[in-house]
């Protein structure tokens, strides 16, 4: 393991838990434990897995009317965002590409922010050189980690800790002492289960997720068993999924964007992008993010052509993330087709060294979600 890699606080454990380590965005990460990428992947879809997303970042953005002015930066109503609510939002650029997704919550006297590993410190930039003028300030949180507790026994396990969780919403967020310390809570995460993403002080980092670990119904997740739970519930993978060349409303990802900001809407547009994003509502994209079905056992992955007929030439998509669905028992993908091929059921083909093999446009998500609402 390259020794410019970064570690979370939790690397000691991950290691005597006999976790394979692996090279992610820069940082030393577990892609599986001893239990494997399929029993984690169905343990967690059937009781609770524990995941270290440490190398996250968190932001803590303050300022005088900071919802206002984060609307310049994404196509979201943060304005109408209540205190201890959280939501979805979006990084846009100048011809309506994303940028980045990331997470805003409103703790009451501040906003507090979650975006990829992998594009922090570019997230960073625009949020600087986009809020600090207006006299906002930005900082990067470097002393406190971030887990996620993930499963239908979630809920459970958590409220041991403290009842005061079992009250929370999908997507509320609250301040918990757990370990003994102020814990950031926010009822979310990334697998379709229902769950708790957790920031947590760095120093109390590795007790909590020793007591965590040590109720029978929770079990160490990687890398590996995240992406095959997160494809199943049909979530984008930033760099696979969505980038600075996908679109919200090609993505599939329209829903992020209220009404407010759109078209006719009260604070519509003033967001980077907002004339190309805007118009896809009425002129709808070209391409479309889908659901894929191959036939057969073996998986499809990133990358993979994808044809109206065994005999085209030109290709009408691309496939964006595949792999083997524990839950379903067999390969799933998702890409993007020409709108025209995006309806479920529609039959296609792709080319898999050099063998066109079929498969069927599928429903999102591929298994059905278990936020508690």
């Amino acid at each position: 393991m390259s020794e410019t890699l970064s570690k979370t606080n939790l690397n000691e454990l991950h290691l005597a838990l006999g976790a394979r380590m692996v090279p992610f965005a820069g940082y030393e990460m577990p892609v599986q434990f001893p239990m494997g990428v399929l029993k984690e992947h169905l343990h967690c879809r059937a009781q609770a897995g524990l995941f270290d997303v440490s190398h996250m970042g968190q932001v803590v953005v303050r300022g005088d009317r900071v919802a206002e002015a984060l609307e310049r930066l994404v196509p979201v109503d943060v304005v109408g965002l209540a205190e201890g609510r959280q939501r979805y939002g979006l990084f846009t650029n100048d011809t309506g590409g994303i940028e980045d997704d990331l997470m805003i919550a409103n703790r009451g006297d501040h906003l507090f922010l979650v975006v990829n590993a992998a594009r922090k410190e570019s997230d960073l930039a625009r949020l600087r050189t986009g809020l600090e003028p207006f006299g906002l300030s930005v900082k990067l949180l470097e002393n406190r980690s971030l887990l996620a507790l993930q499963g239908p026994e979630a809920e459970a396990v958590l409220a041991e800790h403290h009842p005061g969780v079992a009250d929370m919403r999908f997507m509320d967020v609250d301040t918990f002492p757990l370990a003994g310390a102020e814990c950031w809570v926010s009822r979310s995460g990334y697998t379709g289960e229902d769950g708790f993403e957790i920031s947590v002080p760095n120093a109390a980092a590795m007790d909590l997720a020793r007591a965590l670990l040590d109720d029978a119904r929770v079990a160490p997740i990687g890398l590996g068993a995240r992406d095959s739970l997160r494809l199943e519930a049909g979530l984008c993978l930033y760099g696979h999924d969505i980038d600075t060349d996908t679109t919200p409303v090609s993505a599939g990802l329209g829903w992020a964007i209220q009404k407010v900001r759109r078209n006719g809407g009260a604070r519509a547009g003033g967001f980077p992008g907002a004339e190309a994003v805007l118009a896809e509502f009425d002129t709808a994209p070209a391409m479309r993010r889908v659901g894929l079905r191959p036939d057969g056992r073996a998986p499809m992955r990133d990358g993979v052509a994808l044809f109206a007929a065994e005999e085209d030439d030109a290709p009408c998509g691309r496939i964006t993330s595949g792999g083997f669905g524990p839950s379903v028992g067999g390969p799933v993908a998702m890409g993007y087709v020409a709108a025209d091929r995006a309806a479920p059921g529609t039959p296609l083909w792709a080319e898999v060294r050099g063998k066109r093999l079929p498969l069927r446009v599928a429903a999102l998500p591929f298994v059905p979600a278990g936020f508690k609402r």
